[in-house]
């Protein structure tokens, strides 16, 4: 019976994340399913909390990533960023829709999927306002699907990687040689996919905006952003925790550009979406409970009888059913004395299976929160339909360019 409870209290929690009932916020039915799994004695409040745990490296990296985001917001960053890149594409919505998708896989690959969903979505946003587009939707969704489909450039490119790999991260040069030509090929695939669903919306002509000048604070908070990658390639690079020095960088930055502009922190520290962290930690905390279970050795004997392609779809899957981060660190489990393509696989499907859904990824769950803030919003619905288009041919050709890559 313990089994019965415990998967329905979980998926009426993923569904409530999934629909938002009464138009609640996805932590509230996050951290309803962790504390009933609690309340009603499914999962000891010592395995809860140890579960939580288990994402502090998360917690950091997105606590540092958000803190600079809404920095670079107030500093008038995005700002800035939305003109040069209006301004470049010289009126044709074609080629701003280029130069979004480029800005977006270069992000993502040096600064995290979740960078993109929290730092560029909102630069994104701004710049389509300015640019005058009828149809802003095809530049945002840009961030959405690119903050999973390059995900797996670099081992920074999403903190889904570090679950997966865990203590056991492959170096850069081995990296590299693994999954680049998979990420050209998952790039190009989404680019082509999501031209040709946006087509008939990028005919429209754009207008060049104003003009903006970048102010100091701006100019300082886009040097943090800078120092922030180079210190994230230096700890791919060198093995380190990703979290620590995301967040140190976040705090630095924030504080230089407070202090020397002589302003308050409040406006920054109420920007920022906090709540997502206990999002995070509700859905690492409904995995603890699974992994009680013994759903970790059921889906290590499930997963030794099929081949890659099932595998990889299986696991793409769960991604959509129980977020990426979770399902990360259940693959990490599972794999983790698997042979290296066995591990490769379950990363792809891991970093690309969320495109299919808006709770496939937390990229994705940040996007929508960013949308919210600018007054856009994309149904559960609406994005399913595209995601079906999106991921699995997607998901396949990567999975094939992987085995030409190994």
């Amino acid at each position: 019976m313990s089994v019965v409870f415990t998967a329905g209290i979980i998926l009426a929690a993923l569904a409530g994340i999934l629909l938002r009932p009464f138009g609640v916020r996805e932590v509230v039915p996050a951290m309803a399913g962790a504390a009933a799994l609690v309340v009603c004695g499914l999962l000891p409040p010592g395995a809860a909390w140890r579960a939580a745990g288990q994402g502090w490296d998360v917690y950091l990296f997105l606590a540092g990533m958000m803190l600079l985001a809404e920095l670079a917001a107030l500093e008038g960053v995005f700002d800035w960023a939305a003109w040069l890149v209006a301004r470049a594409a010289c009126g044709s919505a074609f080629r701003l829709f280029c130069y979004v998708y480029a800005l977006a896989v270069l992000i993502t690959g040096f600064l995290s999927n979740d960078a993109t969903a929290v730092v560029f979505t909102p630069a994104v946003a701004v710049m389509a306002r300015q640019a005058g587009a009828a149809e802003k939707l095809p530049y945002l969704l840009i961030c959405a699907f690119v903050a999973n489909a390059a995900s797996f450039l670099l081992p920074i490119s999403n903190p889904a990687n570090l679950v997966v790999y865990g203590a056991a991260m492959p170096d850069l040069p081995h990296w590299v040689r693994l999954f680049l030509l998979p990420s050209v090929v998952a790039i190009l695939a989404s680019f082509l996919l999501l031209w040709a669903t946006q087509a008939r919306a990028l005919r429209q002509r754009l207008s060049v905006p104003a003009p903006v000048t970048l102010r100091a604070g701006g100019a300082l908070t886009l040097a943090g952003l800078g120092f922030m990658a180079g210190l994230l390639l230096l700890a791919s690079y060198r093995g380190w925790h990703l979290g620590p020095p995301t967040f140190g960088a976040g705090v630095a930055t924030t504080a230089l550009v407070l202090l020397r502009g002589g302003k308050s922190p409040w406006p920054v520290l109420r920007g920022v979406s906090w709540s997502v962290l206990l999002l995070v930690a509700g859905l690492f905390i409904m995995v603890g409970a699974l992994d009680r279970l013994g759903l970790v050795a059921w889906l290590g004997h499930l997963a030794a009888g099929l081949g890659s392609v099932p595998r990889g779809a299986g696991l793409a899957l769960l991604c959509n059913l129980i977020n990426n981060l979770p399902a990360g660190l259940l693959a990490g489990h599972v794999f983790a004395a698997a042979p290296a393509q066995a591990k490769a696989v379950a990363l792809i499907a891991v970093d690309l299976g969320p495109n299919l859904s808006i709770t496939g990824s937390l990229a994705t769950i940040l996007w929508l929160t960013a949308l919210r803030r600018h007054g856009e919003n994309v149904t559960a619905w609406r994005f399913l339909r595209l995601g079906l288009v999106m991921m699995p041919p997607v998901l396949l050709l990567a999975l094939y360019a992987l085995r030409c890559a190994v």
